[in-house]
């Protein structure tokens, strides 16, 4: 068993969200879904960037998210959805984290107020081959971060172009068939593992 923090993307805690944490929780972790806009949900993401804004911005998401985890003890793993990667990273920078799953997002470590991964925490990252916000450069930067910090960093690439293809309340974009594949790669992730395995 092991300890997860979710964190949603831009639009808020939308189905995907609760439904991963179902699955996660039905593998017998504890899951925290830190809902970092206390209910608000969005479906348009212009919206919802325009609702980041009003609250403070990234910076203040990222305090949110720091506190969100205070009670969690060490050793948890942080997972995120688009924006909500770079939250998970960013927490995984602040805190002793057992690994990060980044799923449509990845922030280069530079971006996140600090010079380095931390060291020996393994990392996920999954995006579609078509996704319209895919930056492989950023891929990459976050790979070689993972690498440099003598952890293992697993790149998992799925067929399609829905961004957040894990949501199931976006029908322009859920891939039930990659979803189900991204999950099963999840939770072989070997933070998520008992001891002795997923090495």
């Amino acid at each position: 068993m092991t300890q997860i923090a979710l964190f949603h993307s831009v639009l808020g805690v939308r189905p995907g969200v609760t439904d991963a944490a179902a699955r996660l929780r039905a593998a017998g972790h504890q899951v925290l879904v830190a809902d970092l806009y206390a209910g608000e949900t969005f479906g348009d993401y212009g919206e919802a960037g325009l609702y980041v804004e009003s609250i403070g911005g990234y910076s203040e998401l990222m305090r949110r998210a720091e506190a969100s985890v205070r009670a969690l003890p060490d050793g948890f793993v942080a997972a995120g959805f688009a924006s909500g990667a770079g939250v998970a990273e960013y927490v995984a920078t602040r805190r002793r984290v057992g690994g990060v799953v980044m799923i449509s997002g990845a922030l280069p470590v530079e971006l996140l107020g600090t010079g380095s991964w931390p060291a020996g925490v393994p990392a996920q990252v999954h995006y579609t081959t078509g996704d319209p916000l895919r930056r492989q450069q950023q891929i990459d930067s976050v790979a070689g971060s993972v690498r440099a910090a003598d952890a293992r960093a697993e790149l998992f690439d799925y067929p399609g172009a829905g961004h957040q293809f894990t949501e199931a309340s976006l029908a322009d974009e859920y891939q039930p068939a990659e979803t189900a594949l991204l999950w099963e790669r999840v939770l072989a992730f070997a933070p998520l593992q008992p001891p002795g395995l997923g090495e």
